[in-house]
């Protein structure tokens, strides 16, 4: 699944949190299992070999989630908004990375390979269909939060996109 799609649907769990710290923290732990893809860096070879390994396993999820935490304002919260974003990344990738291609959860202690036999193609309509609903679903968080993803990268921009959203197709304001 594409990175993005991670990131929002993280954003989207962290919508319980006050703080957006620590909404952008919760991001981080659903994004971050995919800090294995580096390992292009070394070639396909090592990326075929070790992407969905070093970091798509519970151990990497305690150690994210626990680091992440440790830098939040809601502390228990985001632990476990992060656990759970960073399962939702493993669930999308074991579901939608493409047929045969399994991901090593016991890693380091094992190298069993989950998998799942329903598995989709990265370019695929589920993917895109995820994605689509995904984005309106941010974009919709405009109109009931007053926020967007944007949020993680500029307030300033993002309240330009909330503004311009609810412009559109926020409910007309009734004058007394």
């Amino acid at each position: 699944m594409n990175p993005i799609v991670h990131g929002e649907l993280s954003w989207l769990l962290a919508q319980r949190l006050a703080a957006r710290r620590d909404r952008a923290l919760v991001v981080a732990a659903g994004v971050l299992p995919d800090l294995d893809g580096l390992t292009l860096l070394w070639g396909e070879e090592a990326y075929g070999r070790w992407h969905h390994v070093l970091t798509h396993g519970f151990v990497a999820a305690l150690a994210v989630s626990l680091s992440l935490a440790a830098f939040a304002r809601e502390r228990l919260a985001v632990f476990a908004l992060c656990v759970a974003a960073f399962h939702l990344h493993l669930a999308c990738d074991l579901a939608g990375s493409g047929p045969g291609w399994p991901i090593h959860y016991l890693w380091p202690f094992s190298l069993h390979e989950t998998m799942w036999a329903g598995q989709w193609n990265l370019a695929s309509w589920q993917n895109t269909l995820i994605g689509l609903i995904a984005t309106l679903s941010c974009l919709a968080c405009a109109l009931w939060k007053g926020r967007t993803p944007v949020e993680l990268f500029s307030l300033a921009a993002d309240a330009k996109v909330v503004a311009t959203i609810k412009a559109r197709f926020g409910r007309p304001m009734m004058r007394r």
